[in-house]
């Protein structure tokens, strides 16, 4: 039950002044996506949002957040009901279903919700207010995806006290954000006189008026710190602002020093020493000031409202408004700058201890010590690189004066893993020789940092048993690889995850899957003892792919699970882009295309497309467009299809040599989209462009031996596809490549019910049904012909009763039905009707069992319960077993009823 008067958006006061200057920013502007309102209690945050939404005539949801909506399920169901209560189509459907999900990241709510928006094709306008209660970091990430994937004429309004951790960086480069910040909010003359005269109820005049708007710049914060110090009131402020001459781009800092004289020597002391801290928290400012009374300090300023806005709900974090806190920086790095440097030390040194490394980082190149920065970097920049941040690594390296770098192994070796992680491997090459001639000049010299020194070689050779992969070069890259393991123990920087996860890709490029499986799951331990969130995703992402594709569809999406809440729950920055794999947002596209949920497939492939769009590591476009192929063929956009295949195949071509692991066999798919197209020849073709010699990864061989015994069939040569397919029957079933093992059983049914041998034919889909039921494969089903889909619906196996059985059924009914295949009218060759009236598939939401319906003949017959177990040898129990459950699923509850509705069905005849 949620609470409806969180719904309800607050009435306007009709003396609140009317900030029309301020509307006009939150009405919506192509590409904007977000009114982002942030400023302290106080401000007018929520008037002047809700004084927009009584003018605007879109759809508008309105929602007030409290401190009990800081849990994901409850929030997004308050997300929804608040959509729902503003009239959303489907809306309630969609919570109800958000209230059964198990899937903790509810991305397929999210993702419904998306969906319909797009479809209402509304311009729909979304408030939240009081966003600053919201402080888990799971919200901040699904709200991240929520924003991104928008259609483009939703606009979402946060109000809040505090900035949230959103990656508003991103989208303020993408124009996407309206920031309305305590300066905008500021008063204009009229506003102010408007605020005295019509809401407060003060006679004031002009010329006070003026004088308050000039000395405060119209800023409320200011206006009311003053207020409470009587500084403005009445004719004193008006006289007070005669007697000032002061340059007006200094007047926040004339401001500041009102509030600083006004205040006690202990606060106005902790305010300067205070400054240099970009956030504070209570074992911070103890640390610089050398105290233990920060704490109460800064409750005491947030109680007098000084300029301190709270990070969280807390009371832990803060930061200063920041004028107010760069007219402190520049009052006391005037009158005691020794001071100012010897705090400002103090401030990095303590971000760094306690691991706030980006953010000491940021602080030192604000104050360009860039010794001190090549020092953060030689320690720390390996584990930014590995946990996702390679790209601010390299820029602050680029900063550095050339020196510093030319004779530093360790800054050279972390521009080298830099580029590395950002794909730029043909820049590589030159700076190892370079880095390895520095080496041995140090070690000649007998250089004081040689022994440390020498500690790189080895993540030379790692770095060079990657290049060799890309070379094709699978002998020097395992030769490489093995040193390094022999060597590891003995290096100061962690490289297992690292070394594991490169002979992961080695025993994967060769087909040796099961040594493969055991060096990712290496990888993946050693990368969370290591800190390494980028290697754990890449290792967790490839070692489920490889799970996926030998059928173990559950375990795959078990090993993507626990590595995402690994990576969101230890190393996850939600002011960040999410740190996303390749391979395992694939895996998951692939998944859940399998289980029949395409647009929850899609919203895995998305972010990938992006990194196609802007360019990517050849071997994961491949990849990437593999699976979009895929996609766009089980959705039946053949064209789509085609077009991403080709583009894989090509690419899997041209730069075969810059790819360190075998691509997928886009070839083989593309076969069955040409088949699927009606162009066999052209499929053949494909399959010809490419030779058996070419793959070394079984997988990969059996994909496209299967595809080339479905385009036999498609050419009525069923005994060519038999013979093909025989040889890789037992193979595929003795390494449980189960899903390829249901593929072959289907196109070997096929075959058979071409040449007329229906008992064979039905036992050899029989059997693949009765595995893909065990593994949960369902997609498969749809996505072969036409005629082998129709064998399936008739087959006894596929209506027997179950959910999944029901499942598929009604997937391949809806394909035909929506026109994407037209079946013949009866089965294909090799089959005839059935004597008894054939189940009509769609007719029953589970049909009924073979005993079933010879109770119902028995029935139609006219026997009672004794005669009918007498007949089938069966106990009376049983019949009465048989009998409840047909009623069941007739929908009856008698006899009479029965028999009607059996007719009706065309169960029975007359």
């Amino acid at each position: 039950m949620l609470l409806t008067t969180k719904f309800l958006r607050p009435t306007s006061d009709s003396r609140a002044v009317k900030r029309d200057r301020l509307s006009a920013l939150l009405e919506p502007q192509s590409p904007k996506r977000l009114n982002l309102v942030i400023a302290p209690a106080g401000f007018g945050k929520t008037t002047l949002v809700a004084q927009w939404c009584s003018r605007v005539s879109s759809p508008t949801a309105w929602l007030s957040l409290d401190e009990h909506d800081n849990e994901p399920r409850r929030f997004w169901q308050y997300v929804i009901g608040a959509f729902e209560q503003a009239g959303l189509t489907d809306a309630a459907e969609l919570r109800k279903q958000l209230a059964h999900q198990s899937d903790e990241t509810f991305t397929e709510a999210i993702t419904g919700l998306i969906n319909l928006l797009a479809q209402d094709g509304s311009a729909w306008a979304l408030v939240l207010d009081d966003f600053h209660f919201i402080g888990n970091p799971a919200i901040h990430r699904q709200f991240g995806y929520f924003i991104d994937y928008l259609p483009p004429e939703i606009l979402i309004t946060l109000a809040s006290r505090t900035e949230p951790p959103l990656p508003l960086a991103r989208w303020r480069v993408r124009r996407w954000i309206q920031d309305i910040h305590p300066g905008l909010l500021a008063f204009s003359e009229d506003e102010c006189r408007q605020f005295f005269r019509d809401t407060m109820g003060l006679d004031i005049s002009d010329e006070d008026v003026h004088a308050i708007v000039r000395k405060t710049e119209g800023w409320v914060a200011a206006m009311q710190l003053s207020a409470l110090s009587s500084t403005f009131s009445g004719k004193d402020a008006a006289k007070s602002g005669n007697q000032l001459n002061l340059d007006e781009r200094y007047i926040s800092d004339y401001v500041l020093s009102e509030v600083l004289e006004q205040q006690p020597r202990d606060i106005a002391d902790f305010l300067l020493e205070t400054a240099c801290c970009p956030r504070l928290c209570a074992s911070l400012c103890d640390s610089i000031r050398e105290s233990d009374d920060s704490q109460e300090m800064l409750e005491k300023l947030l109680s007098q409202n000084l300029f301190l806005i709270p990070l969280d709900t807390r009371n832990e974090w803060f930061r200063y408004h920041d004028l107010f806190r760069d007219a402190l920086l520049l009052r006391i790095s005037h009158t005691e700058p020794e001071k100012a440097a010897r705090l400002w030390q103090g401030t990095v040194e303590w971000l760094l201890a306690h691991g706030h490394v980006q953010e000491a980082i940021a602080q030192i190149v604000r104050q360009e010590d860039w010794p001190w920065l090549a020092r953060v970097l030689a320690e720390h920049g390996n584990n930014l690189i590995h946990g996702g941040y390679h790209l601010p690594v390299l820029d602050w390296l680029e900063a550095l004066p050339q020196d510093l770098v030319t004779d530093h192994p360790q800054l050279q070796m972390l521009r080298i893993w830099g580029l590395f992680f950002a794909n730029r491997v043909d820049a590589l090459e030159p700076l190892l020789s370079a880095l390895e001639d520095l080496l041995d000049r140090q070690v000649a010299d007998s250089h004081p940092d040689a022994e440390g020194a020498l500690g790189l070689q080895s993540e030379i050779s790692l770095m060079r048993s990657y290049l060799a992969r890309t070379r094709s070069d699978d002998k020097s890259a395992a030769d490489l690889t093995r040193q390094v393991l022999r060597e590891i123990d003995h290096t100061r920087i962690p490289l297992k995850s690292v070394t594991y996860y490169g002979l992961g890709l080695d025993y994967y490029g060769k087909g040796e899957l099961t040594e493969a499986e055991d060096a990712l799951q290496s990888a993946v331990r050693y990368g969370q003892v290591e800190h390494k969130p980028s290697t754990v995703l890449s290792s967790g992402g490839l070692l489920a792919w490889i799970q996926y594709n030998r059928g173990d569809i559950d375990l795959a999406l078990e090993t993507c699970t626990d590595i995402r809440q690994w990576v969101d729950r230890h190393y996850s920055d939600p002011s960040q882009p999410r740190l996303i794999s390749c391979w395992q947002n694939s895996t998951l596209c692939e998944i859940h295309r399998e289980r029949n949920h395409p647009q929850l497939a899609a919203t895995h492939l998305q972010p990938l497309l992006e990194h196609v769009e802007r360019g990517t590591e050849p071997g994961q476009h491949v990849i990437i467009q593999y699976v979009r192929g895929h996609l766009a063929f089980s959705e039946g956009r053949l064209q789509d299809a085609i077009e991403a295949l080709e583009d894989a195949s090509q690419t899997g071509r041209k730069r075969r040599e810059q790819i360190v692991f075998e691509p997928p066999a886009s070839t083989a798919l593309l076969a069955r989209c040409y088949l699927a197209a009606g162009h066999p020849e052209k499929a053949r073709a494909s399959l010809d462009s490419r030779a058996d010699a070419e793959f070394t990864n079984p997988l990969h061989l059996e994909q496209s031996r299967i595809s080339e015994a479905r385009v036999l069939v498609a050419l009525n040569q069923p005994e060519r596809a038999q013979e093909i397919l025989s040889a890789l029957l037992n193979p595929a079933e003795r390494n449980a490549h189960n899903r390829h093992l249901v593929e072959i059983l289907l196109v070997y049914g096929e075959a058979l019910a071409q040449q007329e041998r229906k008992d064979e034919s039905e036992q050899m889909l029989t059997r693949a049904v009765n595995l893909a039921s065990e593994a949960g494969f369902m997609r498969l089903f749809a996505e072969e012909s036409p005629e082998l889909r129709n064998l399936l619906l008739y087959l006894p196996a596929l209506n027997a009763p179950g959910s999944w059985n029901a499942s598929v059924r009604k997937m391949l009914v809806d394909q035909r039905e929506s026109g994407q295949i037209h079946p013949k009218s009866s089965p294909s060759s090799g089959y005839s009707e059935p004597d008894r009236p054939a189940l009509n598939p769609e007719a029953l939401p589970e049909p009924l069992s073979q005993r079933e319906l010879e109770v119902l003949e028995l029935i139609h017959e006219g026997h009672a319960n004794k005669e009918i177990a007498f007949k089938m040898k069966v106990a009376p129990a049983t019949v009465k077993a048989h009998i409840r459950n047909l009623y069941g699923k007739l929908g009856v509850g008698r006899r009479t009823e029965a028999l009607a509705r059996a007719r009706d069905l065309g169960l029975l005849e007359g």
